[in-house]
C-alpha cells in the first residue's frame, strides 16, 4: 500500500473525505472511525463487549449521545493521522493503510 492522502475535508453531513494519490476517493462516518479507533483501550472495550451478552441498558455519558465530531487531525510522520475526536478521545495513530481500508467510496 503506497497510497497517501492528498486531500482531506470535513462534509457537511459531518464525514470525512479523502483523496488519496492513486485517484481514490472515499469517505468515513465519524461515528465509524471513532468506534474502530487503533489504539489499545478502544480494542480491549471492543473485546469484551463481544465476548459478553449484556441485557443492562447502558448510562450514557453527555458526550456520547451528542453529534460526534472530528476536532482536529495531526500528521504522524509520513504514514499515520491521530485524530481528535469532539468526545476528548485522541489516542488512535491511523496508518494510511487503515485508514484506506476503512473508507467507502465517495459518490
Amino acid at each position: 500500500m503506497s497510497a497517501f492522502p492528498q486531500e482531506l475535508k470535513l462534509l457537511d453531513d459531518g464525514r470525512l473525505w479523502i483523496h488519496w494519490s492513486d485517484d481514490v476517493q472515499l469517505v468515513y462516518p465519524v461515528r465509524m472511525l471513532r468506534e474502530r479507533s487503533p489504539d489499545a483501550l478502544t480494542m480491549e472495550k471492543a473485546r469484551l463487549e463481544a465476548a459478553k451478552p449484556s441485557t443492562d441498558l447502558p448510562i450514557l455519558r453527555p458526550e456520547e449521545i451528542a453529534p460526534l465530531k472530528i476536532t482536529g487531525m495531526n500528521p504522524i510522520g509520513r504514514y499515520a493521522y491521530q485524530i481528535q475526536f469532539s468526545d476528548g478521545h485522541y489516542s488512535g495513530i491511523y496508518t494510511y493503510e487503515y485508514l484506506y481500508s476503512l473508507g467507502t467510496p465517495a459518490d
